[in-house]
């Protein structure tokens, strides 16, 4: 069993051994071997449908595999799997805002269980994503646009060791790829970021790495 360990102490990498997840009989990948070390940038790369998002959901410890094993480190210990939460932050289109409060109230939310670099308070993050005008603004009538600059913000604006973002220029139009791209420049360089993309070219331009999923079929 995994020993769950203190969030001070220096996360160190991921490992993949012979990871596979299948859906009843059908295989979405298979026979994952890979280790993620601090400061790697990852594009995971595929068609619509080809389980970029399952692999993603998986890393993040939101599902587990149909088989092998995954571990988190630090440098000293193992992360426990309930545990993961703490080291990580995750933008993708199926994550759900909480729609009845306001930009503030669900800013103000997240700050109980995150921080976000820079000590940024919830005004200056509001500034930072471009949205001032909407502070009081309940979500659910925010435009889609609007949520996903909340969604990236959060996401990329966290204090966090390992960043996940799927399909992050989804529902941004030109004026929020600039927004993005600048965002992107932000991150610490030590931060592990996974992003999940059919265009690889705009949504990983930064990624050093990049992960084929058809090559685990």
């Amino acid at each position: 069993m995994a020993i769950t360990i203190n969030k001070t102490q220096s996360f160190s990498e991921i490992s993949l051994n012979g990871i596979g997840k299948k859906f009843r009989s059908q295989w979405i990948f298979k026979n994952i071997n890979t280790v993620f070390s601090k400061g790697d940038r990852i594009a995971v790369s595929g068609p619509n449908g080809s389980g970029k998002s399952t692999l993603l959901q998986l890393i993040a410890g939101y599902i587990t595999p149909s088989e092998g094993t995954m571990q988190w480190k630090s440098e000293s210990a193992a992360i426990a799997s309930d545990q993961l939460f703490r080291h990580l932050t995750m933008a993708a289109p199926y994550l759900e805002l909480i729609e009845e409060f306001t930009l503030e109230e669900n800013i103000n939310f997240f700050l109980q269980h995150k921080k976000f670099r820079e000590q940024l308070n919830t005004s200056q993050f509001i500034e930072r994503i471009e949205l001032n005008a909407a502070s009081s603004k309940p979500v659910k009538y925010f435009s889609s646009g609007m949520k996903q600059r909340m969604k990236l913000g959060m996401a990329i604006l966290a204090q966090t060791d390992v960043l996940f973002l799927d399909e992050p220029l989804s529902n941004l139009d030109k004026q929020g790829y600039d927004w993005y791209r600048n965002l992107i420049q932000t991150i610490p360089s030590e931060t592990i970021v996974f992003v999940g993309s059919n265009m690889v070219k705009d949504e990983a331009f930064f990624c050093t790495r990049e992960l084929h999923i058809q090559d685990f079929k």
